[in-house]
């Protein structure tokens, strides 16, 4: 099921190259909800800021990294969701489930090295070019008249967020309830030679 789910998710992002950008955003909207639809703004918010930043924003210590990763993968269940994902509608960055390692699909050595090297392969935005591109997301998703739990309030406090200089959202709690995600994120070339070949 989730080599099939894999399969549909490349297949939409060679055929989105030939969308515009705000049909991507439209595609890359509906991919989300059609995967997790309890999804909320948040989420979505999440979904595309992570496209441009990558984990970048979670990576300071290597060695907590480390620590945090080993609890989790000993911590967490079977996984649920496809192996991988791409984020945005660039695909700059793909969400790569843990289940990878807990399958024995890549090893923890390797997977990991390959989350921390995607670090440094992200080239960040300002505060001030997020909030242009956010404006724009935010633009073509309320034309799509979503009806997805508290977006009013959810859309209120995005903007609240940014206007305060901050930008980093975590997921919301009822996706957290409904799907566990355990995942890392990987740049996509990072991904595409070292992780990839090894899946399903």
């Amino acid at each position: 099921m989730r080599s099939i789910i894999a399969i549909i998710t490349v297949t939409i992002l060679m055929f989105s190259c030939k969308e515009t950008k705000n049909e991507q955003i439209r595609t890359a909207v509906e991919h989300q909800l059609d995967m997790y639809p309890k999804s909320t703004l948040q989420d979505l918010y999440k979904n595309f800021f992570q496209d441009y930043f990558g984990p970048g924003h979670i990576v300071d210590d290597t060695t907590s990294a480390g620590a945090y990763l080993d609890r989790e993968l000993a911590s967490s269940g079977q996984t649920a969701g496809a192996y991988y994902e791409p984020t945005g509608y660039n695909g700059n960055f793909y969400r790569v489930n843990l289940s990878v390692i807990k399958e024995g699909l890549i090893s923890r050595d390797i997977f990991f090295d390959a989350f921390i090297r995607s670090v440094g392969n992200i080239q960040l935005m300002t505060l001030e070019e997020w909030k242009k591109e956010w404006i724009r997301i935010d633009s073509v998703i309320h034309t799509m008249n979503l009806s997805i739990e508290n977006y009013a309030d959810d859309r209120a406090n995005i903007f609240s967020l940014l206007k305060q200089g901050k930008y980093v959202i975590h997921h919301s709690e009822q996706f957290s309830k409904e799907y566990d995600p355990h995942y890392r994120i990987i740049e996509r070339k990072i991904f595409r030679k070292e992780i990839l070949p090894f899946l399903p």
